[in-house]
């Protein structure tokens, strides 16, 4: 498909967004009581490594995805702020940690993320599955596991599967044609559908969700195929945002999408066939993610 005319007018500057990206804070301090209770525990949190534009809005509604494994990724994705290099050793208290957090913040959903961790063995699916256990016993909580891929390790990824998250999370971020640029040439877009189909092969219960970043130079065409390529693959939840550049050097933006483009994106995927759809500039993967999870009916 012809790239559209917004896609060859010249780039606006990184930091110079369109007026539908402009947000206002959210008044009160209670964003406060959730960077004590990550603080004291001193865990991780996806909203500052990777510069979430929702930070203060889900903070200050007492909610953040936990992000486990460490502060070190071992992927060179270009378009992620989280700090690659050299990785530290696990700690083995941090899953009574994170449920600990779920219990001070009173979370009846909890997401929990993690780096990539390539060096090592499983990947950190033990310590994924400790933690989903971990919340689970101290909170009741239901939980949401968002993995990096395990690349070629069917194991580790059944490994987090024997927790029985509520909801498996793996993003696509990008169309196939991107992902060397995007994701590095060490992912591939036929393992992460391989990985969802293993994920609904082993428990059915579980739902699948995936998102994708939009404005990274993906044709349209090219996104509704791999929407259907990944509702073919088990996925049940979907999530649609606009990438934002985190700095000048990561990948810049090819284009900003506006709302009304996503909410037409919305509308097809939900004809596609997925079960909840969150589209639109500020959705990340675990934004409002209780509320995707919640029930199926509409």
């Amino acid at each position: 498909m012809e790239s559209s005319a917004a896609e060859s007018l010249p780039l606006p500057t990184w930091n110079r967004l369109p007026p539908w990206l402009r947000r206002q804070l959210p008044a009160g301090n209670a964003d406060h009581f959730t960077a004590r209770v990550i603080d004291d525990l001193q865990l991780e949190t996806v909203c500052e490594s990777a510069k979430c534009p929702n930070r203060m809005e889900c903070w200050s509604a007492k909610t953040a995805t936990f992000m486990i494994l460490g502060d070190v990724c071992t992927r060179p994705c270009g378009f992620c702020s989280v700090k690659k290099g050299k990785t530290a050793a696990l700690e083995a208290d941090e899953p009574e940690r994170v449920a600990e957090a779920a219990a001070r913040l009173g979370l009846a959903h909890v997401v929990i993320t993690s780096v990539t961790r390539d060096d090592l063995d499983d990947g950190g699916a033990e310590h994924f599955h400790r933690s989903v256990l971990a919340v689970r016993e101290r909170t009741g909580a239901s939980v949401e596991v968002l993995t990096p891929d395990f690349i070629n390790n069917f194991a580790a990824v059944d490994r987090v599967v024997a927790a029985a998250p509520e909801v498996f999370n793996h993003n696509t971020e990008t169309v196939p044609r991107l992902y060397p640029k995007v994701r590095g040439r060490k992912s591939d877009y036929r393992w992460t559908l391989a990985l969802l189909r293993r994920v609904k092969s082993q428990n059915s219960a579980i739902k699948i969700k995936s998102g994708l970043m939009l404005g990274l130079g993906e044709t349209r065409d090219e996104l509704l195929d791999t929407l259907c390529d990944l509702r073919d693959a088990g996925c049940d939840y979907l999530t649609l945002g606009q990438y934002l550049q985190p700095s000048l050097e990561h990948l810049p933006v090819a284009r900003y999408v506006p709302p009304e483009e996503f909410d037409e994106l919305g509308t097809l995927a939900k004809a596609i066939g997925f079960k909840k759809v969150a589209s639109g500039p500020f959705v990340r993967s675990s934004y409002h993610a209780r509320d995707m999870a919640e029930d199926d009916a509409p």
